[in-house]
């Protein structure tokens, strides 16, 4: 069904007409959307594990939106003064977990800053879901003019273009203006004069907010985070620069012999593979070069940097006191760790996943994250196909839960068919490192290092039931 333009049509109508106002329309819907977990994620730490709180809060909005379409009043150019209010909120009352320390910090001891979380959410929660409730309104009323079956089609592709304009924004890392800005242009496209003098203001405010954010010290962006860099000095010789990531306190960069003061870990696997030659060696989850420029110090003569993110890889050759990514026996690639495996024949005399802890997760409606596939027993088999004969894998980080360390070396345990070696930070309990050879004899393990399979006692071992037609037993 084509929409006919009439001479009484409205003038602000006449600016997009038809499918082309129904695409525009749904794909300002899905750009905000995404906009608004991304920026809202990057400002408010509490959202950056519960973003399905926006989706939650965008689907009610847009419900109401559709049902608002039916009546004669359209509140669809006065949407921008919803979008005002939210950026006003958590622009004057971000959440952020401060630390400015080069110590090891953990979330069980902080507490992030701004209001409480039972204040924040619940009030993000409406006004997001009021404001989405005027781009509902807004595709509503293009939708209502189309057979239904012409008008999911319409919706759907404009949906995708939609959600195509915010990934090449995000993959050009842009800052965070240029999302209201699209958002402008979308509405002006929509309504043309008819946009309201103070939806205008709104946008042009909230515009100006954002520019002012992307201009303050150490502000960048990434395709996944918003990122915050801010050096700092303790005492006379140690200056490392901190990088928080939407939020969250991420790495610190310093001078790698200052940072193996600090955490010793970083050290461990190098001191287990005694003898090996480290001729290649792979590190996944580079980041700002720490761990290259440890491998570099411990003699390798080639190494493969595998960085997911290229602004945090970019952060660490501007400022790495060490300048790892400058040596030219470094390879970099911007790539996940599991798919740059899966894609060389490269074979490593060490492998070594660092640290990998995107902080954020693969989509608002999942509890997965980014680097979740590296810890499958698939990976680990690949990393070891991809080891020399006197080859050693090896991994680290913050492990809060003892279990987690059981069940990644229980993986390893399986796929290699030995025992890994497992060194613990005694100052930090959940900090330790896991390293194994593809041989037993490749990686020497310190003594008592040495990770075995703990035993259930009998009243922590999960039931086990038989269930006939009339009884059901568990032992």
């Amino acid at each position: 069904m084509t929409t006919i333009v009439s001479e009484t049509t409205p003038a602000y109508r006449r600016v997009l007409t038809g499918r082309w106002r129904l695409m525009a329309a749904s794909a300002l819907m899905l750009f905000v959307q995404l906009a608004l977990i991304r920026w809202a994620g990057a400002n408010l730490v509490h959202l950056s594990y519960f973003s399905n709180l926006i989706l939650l809060a965008s689907f009610l909005g847009i419900g109401l939106g559709f049902l608002r379409s039916r009546t004669t009043r359209d509140m669809g150019p006065y949407t921008p003064l919803g979008l005002l209010l939210l950026v006003a909120f958590i622009t004057f009352f971000p959440a952020k977990i401060e630390g400015s320390s080069s110590d090891l910090i953990f979330f069980t001891e902080v507490r992030p800053s701004g209001l409480p979380t039972w204040v924040s959410l619940p009030l993000v929660f409406i006004v997001i879901a009021v404001t989405m409730t005027g781009f509902g309104e807004i595709t509503g009323r293009a939708f209502r003019e189309f057979k239904a079956l012409d008008a999911y089609r319409w919706d759907i592709i404009g949906s995708i273009a939609g959600t195509l304009a915010f990934t090449i924004v995000s993959f050009l890392r842009a800052p965070s203006w240029i999302w209201p800005l699209v958002t402008l242009v979308a509405l002006w496209a929509l309504y043309g004069f008819a946009l309201p003098w103070v939806s205008r203001l709104a946008m042009v405010l909230i515009i100006g907010a954002l520019v002012f954010e992307s201009m303050s010290a150490g502000v960048s962006w990434s395709p996944y985070y918003k990122v915050n860099t801010q050096t700092y000095n303790e005492g006379t010789n140690v200056e490392f620069t901190t990088i928080q990531v939407n939020g969250i306190p991420h790495q610190n960069v310093m001078d790698v012999q200052e940072r193996l003061k600090v955490e010793p870990m970083y050290g461990r696997p190098y001191e287990r593979a005694v003898g090996n030659p480290l001729n290649n060696v792979l590190i996944v989850g580079a980041g700002t070069g720490t761990d290259v420029a440890l491998a570099l110090a411990n003699g390798a003569k080639h190494v493969d940097a595998v960085e997911i993110d290229p602004r945090i890889q970019q952060i660490g050759s501007q400022i790495n006191p060490n300048k790892p990514y400058d040596d030219p026996r470094v390879s970099v690639y911007i790539n996940d760790g599991r798919a740059f495996l899966s894609g060389t024949d490269t074979k490593y005399d060490l492998i070594l996943f660092a640290l990998p802890d995107s902080l954020t997760l693969v989509s608002g409606a999942s509890q997965l994250r980014l680097e979740s596939y590296l810890f499958t027993e698939q990976s680990m088999q690949a990393a070891r196909d991809h080891l020399t004969d006197d080859g050693v894998f090896a991994m680290y980080n913050y492990y809060r839960e003892p279990w987690l360390i059981n069940r990644l070396a229980g993986t390893l345990d399986e796929v290699y068919g030995h025992a890994p070696c497992l060194d613990e930070f005694t100052a930090v309990q959940s900090l330790a490192a896991v390293t194994i050879g593809k041989s037993e004899d490749n990686a020497v393990c310190a003594p008592g290092a040495v990770w075995i399979a703990p035993r259930w006692p009998r009243q922590a071992r999960p039931f086990r039931c038989r269930r006939s037609t009339t009884v059901r037993s568990c032992t």
